[in-house]
């Protein structure tokens, strides 16, 4: 791995400037000068990536294109053997380094980052974790916290950017949300998003920060939410009508851009991604369109959100929430892009804020793959509509 100094770091930024940026990514097609092999996941791309969050909803997408660019991954996992296991088929033997780590033990972090050349952050939470712990007095149980989202979102990012800035790696991939652009958000979330993010670049710079807006795909926590959501209730409330907007991406869009950065990081360097889909819904919008997928035929409700946190109050202790009262909060806003497409063309190269576009990344339409894993709510499936199947 390259030294890299605070000092040099400037002068190369603004050489980079002066490059044409090319939307040709990546090169991961063609053959790099130092690599080995025929080309692609049975072959050594010559770039060690060491990988956090890769057990998360995007961070098993980004795995995978990692290993069939054939990249050297270190991958940090907090659990056993059966946490990751649908990681492993995504790289080639021995091509995958998974190992243990505490995120509040921070050798064990700096391990796995050891000799990489690129450090990908995808850690993030929306949820306090708890815990059952013993009480001397009643109920003599009693619910603590044991990872925070205040520490998932903003302490931990801060200690891997400083670990980065400390081992002299040469680039950090820090992924956010574009609901960190409201730091006034009335979700603790959003607000955690947008200090991890402060954080991340007061210790390291140079990071590349990546914002996507909502995620969609087959493991997702929206349209799937609406589906699970009338499998148990009967009545399916809108936050304050569902009026608000969220402008939904494709959750391997985001992946291949975070590759296509890693093809080329220098390009990004001190930048931003921003990606998002191409067209914006309210979330009553979503939820009709879920039903009309799913044929599932709850009431929608318009329920003021000081009424759906008490729902959500009783649901944010199960092992896995379905709703907590700071989604809730999150949903009352609009969770766009901060820019309109057009406002994003039209800017001057020099601080340019990046789209998916711009990385050679068409954004998926919702409507192309919803069916694909929303059908299995449907009773009966999608046989059901078909002659000779019922």
């Amino acid at each position: 791995m390259a030294l890299r100094t605070a000092a040099l770091k400037p002068l190369r930024k603004s050489l980079l400037l002066t490059r044409a940026f090319s939307t040709e990514l990546p090169r991961i097609t063609e053959r790099r000068p130092n690599e080995t092999g025929h080309g692609g996941r049975a072959s050594d791309a010559g770039v060690k990536v060491a990988l956090f969050g890769a057990t998360g909803f995007l961070g098993r997408y980004v795995s995978s294109g990692l290993g069939s660019n054939g990249t050297l991954t270190y991958i940090g996992t907090r659990g056993d053997e059966f946490a990751y296991r649908h990681l492993r088929p995504h790289h080639e033997l021995g091509r995958a380094k998974f190992s243990y780590y505490s995120s509040r033990d921070k050798q064990s972090m700096a391990d796995i980052i050891a000799d990489a050349d690129i450090v990908i952050n995808l850690i993030g939470k929306y949820y306090d974790t708890k815990a059952l712990e013993n009480t001397d007095s009643f109920p003599f149980l009693n619910y603590k916290v044991s990872t925070s989202v205040w520490e998932a979102n903003v302490e931990v990012p801060k200690m891997i950017a400083e670990l980065c800035t400390e081992m002299q790696v040469d680039n950090l991939i820090h992924v956010s949300s574009a609901a960190a652009g409201n730091v006034d958000s009335a979700s603790e979330w959003a607000r955690s998003k947008a200090e991890g993010e402060k954080e991340v670049l007061k210790a390291y710079p140079w990071a590349t920060i990546v914002r996507p807006t909502q995620m969609f795909g087959h493991e997702d926590k929206l349209l799937n939410l609406f589906a699970k959501m009338a499998e148990r209730f009967p009545v399916i409330p809108l936050v304050d009508g569902g009026h608000a907007l969220t402008q939904p991406v494709y959750v391997d869009d985001v992946a291949r851009t975070i590759n296509r950065i890693v093809d080329d990081p220098e390009m990004f360097e001190g930048r931003r991604v921003d990606c998002f889909g191409p067209q914006d819904y309210s979330y009553a919008e979503l939820a009709k369109f879920v039903y009309d997928i799913t044929e599932q035929e709850p009431t929608l409700s318009d329920v003021p959100a000081e009424v759906v946190k008490y729902g959500a109050n009783v649901l944010q202790y199960e092992g896995n929430p379905m709703l907590t009262p700071d989604m809730v909060d999150l949903w009352t806003e609009d969770y766009l892009p901060e820019m309109t497409a057009e406002k994003y063309a039209a800017q001057k190269q020099l601080g340019k804020v990046f789209t998916m576009k711009d990385l050679g990344v068409e954004a998926t339409p919702i409507e192309k793959m919803a069916f694909k894993y929303l059908y299995r709510f449907r009773k009966g499936g999608h046989f059901i509509l078909a002659e000779g199947y019922h």
